[in-house]
């Protein structure tokens, strides 16, 4: 006869609660164990959650036990002991299992993104089913939508019961519209305008711009950070005790509007009247610390300028191995004066070195591809400075998305640091098929394959194909960066090249050149941001000439044949300081190269240029870049310089406003190119209006002026520098690094067209040329 001891749950309202017994029972010794009703869990599994084995006495106690362990696995939705003939009997009714997660209506996200989220709490396939998770998944869906800006988003959750003990969960989603900021209001602000705060913020009011930089979404985020960059530009400005009183954020009744108001008390603006060092000195000249103090007695108050200062001196004391340098500043404030005293104290703390250096997170790229960019060593002293141009050589290679450094202390010890690298890969294969287009090209159709991390050694292998309309290019390269040791580079490069621009409509040289050759090149550093690149390589190119071709082009096939080849050495020389590849602010970049022809080639030619590239951060959004450009080319030993290596002016790359090469000495009314260029540019940078800190649009007013000379008698009046001669233009220019590639556009004005020039008012090109 079977006997019930425990049954059930009580109401089923907590996972852990046991029905009473039905009734007390007399201990018996377990002659065996039986489970019933289990489909997907293991019985040894139950087994393991018994207070008792077989041959063991089992009592009330134990019983409730059993019950509790079961149900707090969570697998079971009721569980029931009971006893037939001494044989204890585990009775059981599972949970459901999720068979499958469906969403309808879900445009905002992607499936697999919330998904993952889901999973994060416990709610995904082939998991138990759990009501209680499936309200958290409801409310961590509901999240995600609002920090999208859809307050109006509505969620309503489906449980359809499945076969074999399944179920699948179904999320209907109504995502409704984006909630649109429609006002911020600044109450309490009186030493600036309302609207000059409100540019400082990242988010808006919508604009014409807001499809793509979605600034009018509300974001708590944003926000944050919006207060803190207000807060700052007052304390840089004099106000030492300005602070945010609230921050209301509304949202209308309809679920489409946000308003967002913010009180602020500025307080008065302070003076700084004395700045003080204090501490241990000893261990730099009195001049250093002096110069890394940029707040001054009677400057206006600057957190900027004191958190610049302070930081400049743990800089400085961390480069000479003082990991834990201790700087702070000490105000004393005359409220009645509306002064502020500094006194700054720094404590050096012990001189630390390395211990170790770790790297992690490199699942592909080898070790030795990340230490090689580390200027820190192991076992030296500690290096602020080095640390940190470690940690920027290693971004720079491209290979990671993510580049982190932490410097934690040796447990037991007072000085040593080890340096924990922490790397995120990143895809660095790109296998692309694409078009781009360009005024001066038309549609331009390209492919490239290519491997910047080649099998996690760093090295570079790409193979490229370009069919713009004048100008098509086959090449292969492949770069090792580090060819020795110290950093040494070596690379190779094949290739053919037709040029041909009496295909194009803007170039109308009557000519058709095909180019094959390679190289092999080596790039030398000579410094952290300097290098020195030598190469040599091999050119044989054949010219085409039509019945209408310039007499220039006539001449030179007539003396050297349509076929010629050259045998060239390259030399150059660089140093690039910029802060940014991108968005630059400031920096310069600085080269000097050249090739020439050498014996074992039917042609004695060569070819030198130079380049000079400064910006000049004006403020924080306004940048000036000034960029100057020589280049000069000639034949030696009887020979001439090969029309189709002469230089070209004009176009969006050179002096906008004038058409695509078309500057300088022409025959028959069309450009030649010469042997002789002048370029020169400057441009006002600045972001694009309603962007906020987006930094992928950029806009800027430009100055060009340029021009190309020549020598011999088909140049006249170009064979010979004259400013006069220079062309100019001035415009507006947009850089955009767009999601299916950079795109460069002006509007330009030329300021001294002549009768025989050209121009071209709006010029743009889309796409990567290769």
């Amino acid at each position: 006869m079977k006997k019930n001891l425990l049954a059930g749950l009580i109401g089923g309202l907590f996972a852990t609660a046991i029905a009473a017994p039905a009734w007390a029972f007399e201990p018996f010794v377990v002659k065996d164990i039986r489970v019933e009703g289990i489909q997907r869990t293991e019985a040894g599994t139950v087994f393991s959650y018994l207070p008792v084995k077989v041959g063991e006495t089992m009592t009330d106690e134990k019983a409730s036990q059993a019950i509790k362990a079961l149900f707090a696995t969570g697998f079971f939705k009721d569980v029931r002991i009971e006893v037939d003939n001494d044989v204890l009997v585990v009775a059981l009714e599972e949970r459901p299992a999720i068979a499958k997660i469906d969403f309808v209506g879900m445009k905002e996200f992607e499936k697999d993104q919330i998904l993952k989220a889901l999973k994060e709490i416990g709610i995904a396939e082939s998991r138990i089913f759990d009501r209680a998770m499936l309200d958290k998944a409801e409310q961590e869906l509901k999240r995600q939508y609002l920090a999208r800006g859809k307050y109006a988003a509505q969620i309503k959750t489906t449980v359809t019961p499945l076969e074999r003990n399944r179920v699948g969960v179904n999320f209907t989603i109504d995502e409704g519209d984006v909630a649109k900021i429609q006002e911020i209001n600044i109450v309490g602000a009186q030493a600036f305008k309302e609207k000059d705060l409100l540019n400082l913020f990242q988010l808006t009011t919508p604009t014409w711009l807001s499809w793509y930089t979605k600034n009018d979404q509300y974001s708590k985020q944003k926000l944050s950070a919006d207060l803190e960059t207000l807060r700052s530009y007052y304390q840089n400005r004099g106000y030492l005790d300005f602070n945010i009183e609230s921050t209301q954020v509304s949202i209308s009744p309809d679920k489409k509007s946000i308003f967002i108001t913010i009180n602020l008390n500025e307080g008065e603006r302070y003076q700084v009247s004395s700045v003080k060092l204090a501490g241990d000195l000893s261990l730099l000249p009195e001049e250093e610390y002096k110069k890394a103090v940029t707040l001054h007695a009677g400057d206006v108050f600057s957190r900027e300028k004191l958190n610049a200062s302070t930081k400049a001196i743990s800089e400085r004391l961390g480069a000479q191995g003082y990991a834990f340098a201790n700087v702070n500043a000490a105000p004393e404030v005359d409220k009645e004066k509306r002064q502020v005293a500094f006194t700054i104290f720094v404590d050096p703390g012990k001189r630390v070195y390395v211990r170790r250096i770790n790297v992690a997170g490199n699942t592909k790229t080898r070790d030795e591809v990340v230490r090689r960019e580390m200027r820190q060593m192991e076992g030296g002293w500690y290096d602020a400075d080095k640390i940190q141009l470690s940690k920027q050589r290693i971004d720079k290679t491209g290979y990671f998305s993510e580049v982190t450094v932490e410097t934690p202390a040796v447990p037991g010890t007072s000085d040593q640091v080890d340096v924990n690298v922490g790397v995120t890969e990143k895809p660095t294969g790109n296998i692309m098929l694409g078009a781009g287009f360009s005024s001066a090209d038309k549609v331009i159709l390209s492919g490239s394959i290519s491997q910047s991390n080649l099998f996690g050694s760093g090295n570079f292998l790409s193979l490229q194909i370009n069919t713009a309309k004048a100008f098509k290019t086959y090449a292969l390269s492949y770069t090792n960066p580090y060819f020795t040791q110290d950093g040494i580079s070596q690379g190779f490069d094949v290739y053919k090249k037709t040029y041909d621009p009496s295909l194009s409509s803007t170039y109308v040289q009557t000519y058709k050149t095909v180019s094959w050759g390679g190289g092999v090149r080596w790039g030398v550093p000579i410094a952290e941001k300097e290098a020195i690149s030598l190469g040599v390589g091999y050119d044989s190119t054949n010219v085409t000439l039509f019945s209408d071709s310039r007499r220039l082009y006539q001449d030179f096939v007539a003396k050297n044949g349509n076929n010629n080849s050259s045998v060239l050495l390259s030399s150059g020389w660089s140093r690039d300081t910029k802060d940014s590849l991108i968005y630059t602010t400031s920096g310069a970049y600085t080269r000097v190269g050249g090739e020439v022809s050498t014996p074992g080639g039917t042609l004695r030619f060569y070819r030198l240029s130079a380049q000079h590239q400064r910006f000049f951060p004006l403020s924080q959004t306004f940048t000036l870049m000034v960029n100057g450009e020589v280049g000069i080319a000639g034949g030696y030993g009887g020979k001439d310089l090969p029309f189709y290596k002469n230089f070209y002016a004009g176009g969006v790359s050179s002096v906008r406003g004038y058409q695509q090469s078309s500057l300088g000495p022409k025959q028959d009314g069309e450009a030649i190119g010469g042997q002789k260029r002048f370029l020169l540019s400057s441009e006002l940078l600045f972001p694009f209006p309603g962007s906020g800190v987006d930094k992928s649009l950029r806009l800027s007013w430009f100055a060009d002026a340029g021009q190309v000379y020549g020598s011999g008698d088909d140049y006249g009046r170009y064979e010979k520098f004259a400013v006069s001669d220079l062309r100019y233009s001035t415009g507006l220019a947009l850089s955009w690094s767009s999601p299916l590639g950079p795109l460069k556009f002006s509007i330009a004005n030329a300021l001294n067209k002549k009768e025989d020039d050209k121009t071209q008012r709006f010029q743009f090109q889309f796409g990567t040329v290769f």
